[in-house]
């Protein structure tokens, strides 16, 4: 094979993988977050799927990061870099002291990642799936807002592999590799990977004199086992390492990147998880069993008041959590196979059982209080059902429910216990239409829930330390196109929810004008919220040498009604909610300017939002310009990487009316934590 035939070929393949619709037979992406693996095209569900094509290069970057470029997600940090998700301005925006029931669930390689998203590493990973919407079926309790599935490369019989090296401004360095193939003929696969990621960080420490304050030390491993143990059973065993060592150091007096603290924080995660799936043909069905355990330990520290002995005025401060996290997930389902349809050969049906059990205990160690020390444990039971019924070969009613019985226990060392059971209620029902092979219609109302909770500040009224259960009803009506022989491809959906006691994050600050202001956090059931918009994604390939890509979101959330436990909080009646951004969009294209040479661009932005329900300051709005150039030659690519080529300004989280500057006699202000400046490097990598 020539270069030029293989350069085209690789060409050709990536413009399969990235189109969001192509006719049946030639559409190569296959979602697996659902029951059953489905064709993208053929998939009614709000959902986007990011390839390996175009995380590649991008292992270095966060998998938050990467998420905020689709439409209507949005991340927050307040941590060495993004930790928390938001799908159409629901989710969570930080964790302190309180134990938190995940609005979007993350699933790695079948293990449960919700609220551990410092170890997913985009690293050998073959794509990653954002569902949109609530998940009452599928996921239950994690899954009011959605999903995201991250889904390594599975083991294959030919060996196979994969090495890769970055270096980068800010002493940015990684390295990684993956390797697979059959371990014993017939019966045994096996892949294993690892990577480690380090750089300094943009934060530089004027008082230590360090650039390496707030700086990124990250290493993945993962371990597949595939065995044949016959023709109609596979058992499959995911292992992950995850060891993350970063530093915490990234808010100053003037919202600049150069900070004065002088006992800068830790962002660290330690996690030894494993998963084991068995799947079992019974001719009319399968029998899908799964088993994980992951084990955690956490910690996020801070200098609390910034600065350092020479601040003239300052005070001293530093904040600690300790967290370890246990969690067994189980699941056993039944599945038909065609053979196995009920009502006359026209109705696929799904039923299974799920259990979880997971302990989250936190010690916390505040520089002027007693050690706080707080366990939560959960356990979750619940059985579930779908049935999908063609009516004929084109249309399909799908109706699922799920009912899940939630058991949470709660005690800490002020001596406040609480314990509390409810059983919850979640499904959907949907209808697609499949005109032919280029157009899918679907309609499809779902109904997720998220459990209440407790609040482990002691600061808070006895009569605010715990709050109820939150419902979520969602319409979403779409279409998938393919038009002029698949160079035009889109999925477009337009989406309505309304939210019951839906559970805000407020707080009250103690001492807000004055050194060692305390943010004194609490959930409450404080209003009743819609949100109605649409997400789109647009694929144009002109010819063999072009493609253009648009993804665009547009949401308009609001507080229908809002209360507040604490009377003297902002009445926010009306406004939207935090982290709901009125637009997001991403758009971009890529030109074959040789044989061997590509060259790639993209501009993403969102609009101001809102940081907070407690107060009115807001991100400002802001676009980011990102750029390759990727050069290959046979097995071997070297891409040329830049983003935020204007280096501009944004923040990625913030807080307000409090001070904490005592050179401006601790005045109220906004605080900002920056996002990432400008960076770029070099990525060289073999695959074989």
């Amino acid at each position: 094979m020539t270069t030029k035939t293989l350069t085209l070929s690789i060409v050709a393949t990536t413009a399969l993988l990235t189109t969001i619709h192509a006719e049946t037979e030639l559409d190569p992406i296959v979602v697996s977050s659902d029951f059953r693996e489905n064709k993208l095209s053929q998939t009614s569900n709000a959902i986007t799927v990011i390839g390996e094509e175009k995380i590649y290069d991008k292992a270095s970057q966060s998998l938050i990061d990467t998420l905020s470029s689709t439409p209507n997600v949005n991340f927050s940090a307040g941590a060495s870099k993004a930790k928390y998700i938001q799908i159409r301005g629901i989710g969570e925006r930080s964790q302190f002291e309180t134990p938190i029931n995940p609005s979007v669930g993350l699933i790695v390689d079948n293990i449960d990642f919700s609220n551990m998203t410092l170890g997913a590493s985009l690293f050998d990973v073959k794509q990653v799936e954002i569902l949109k919407g609530p998940q009452g079926t599928t996921f239950g309790a994690n899954g009011m807002a959605g999903v995201i599935s991250v889904q390594s490369n599975e083991p294959t019989k030919e060996t196979e592999g994969h090495i890769e090296t970055t270096i980068g401004n800010y002493n940015t360095q990684a390295i990684g590799a993956a390797l697979g193939g059959t371990l014993i003929d017939n019966k045994l696969l096996g892949r294993i990977s690892f990577y480690h990621n380090k750089s300094d960080g943009f934060m530089e420490n004027s008082y230590l004199n360090r650039k390496d304050t707030n700086n990124i030390d990250e290493l993945t491993t993962k371990t597949q086992l595939r065995w044949l143990a016959t023709d109609k059973h596979t058992i499959d065993l995911n292992f992950i390492h995850t060891s993350i060592d970063n530093g915490y150091d990234a808010f100053t007096f003037d919202n600049s990147r150069t900070s004065i603290s002088d006992e800068p924080g830790k962002d660290t995660q330690q996690t030894n998880a494993f998963a084991l799936k068995s799947t079992y043909d019974l001719n009319t069905m399968k029998l899908i069993s799964s088993l994980s355990h992951s084990k955690t330990g956490m910690t996020y520290s801070y200098d609390e008041d910034w600065s350092n002995p020479t601040t003239v005025g300052g005070w001293s401060g530093k904040d600690a959590y300790l967290r370890d996290k246990k969690q067994i997930d189980a699941d056993i389902r039944l599945l038909s196979n065609k053979e196995g349809r009920v009502f006359q050969e026209t109705t696929d049906w799904t039923m299974g059982a799920y259990y979880k059990n997971s302990n989250d205990n936190l010690v916390r160690n505040h520089s002027w209080n007693p050690q706080y020390r707080g366990d939560y444990t959960i356990k979750n039971k619940a059985l579930y059902g779908q049935l999908d019924t063609h009516f004929s070969d084109k249309l399909t009613l799908t109706s699922g429910l799920r009912t899940e019985r939630v058991e949470a226990t709660y005690n800490d060392s002020a001596n406040f216990n609480t314990s509390t059971s409810e059983t919850l209620v979640g499904g959907k029902l949907g209808l697609s239409y499949q005109a032919n092979n280029n157009s899918l219609y679907y309609m499809t109302l779902s109904k997720g829930y998220k459990p209440g909770g407790v609040n482990a500040n002691n600061a808070i009224p006895t009569n605010a330390r715990t709050f109820k259960t939150e419902t979520l009803w969602n319409l979403d009506l779409g279409t998938n196109q393919s038009s002029f022989d698949n160079k035009l491809t889109s999925r477009t959906n337009f989406f309505y929810g309304k939210r019951k006691e839906q559970q805000v994050k407020s707080s009250f600050v103690t001492n807000p004008n004055g050194g060692g202001a305390v943010f004194n956090e609490y959930f409450a059931n404080a209003a009743k919220g819609t949100y109605y918009g649409v997400e789109s994604s647009f694929d144009y390939f002109p010819n063999d040498n072009l493609h253009f890509f648009t993804n665009i979101g547009l949401l308009k959330s609001k507080f229908n009604e809002y209360t507040d436990p604490n009377p003297a909080s902002l009445n926010v009646t009306g406004r939207a909610p935090a982290q709901s951004p009125k637009y997001q969009y991403n758009i971009g294209g890529d030109i074959l300017l040789s044989d061997t040479l590509t060259l790639k661009a993209n501009l993403e932005g969102r609009a101001s939002y809102y940081f907070s329900n407690r107060h009115n300051e807001k991100a400002e709005a802001y676009k980011l310009l990102n750029s390759s150039l990727e050069y290959t030659n046979n097995d071997w690519t070297a891409a040329l990487w830049a983003r935020n080529i204007g280096n501009e300004n944004y923040q990625t989280r913030g807080f307000g009316s409090f001070g904490n500057n005592p050179a401006n006699g601790y005045t109220t202000e906004l605080y900002t934590q920056q996002g990432m400046p400008r960076t770029f490097g070099v990525t060289l990598s073999r695959d074989f």
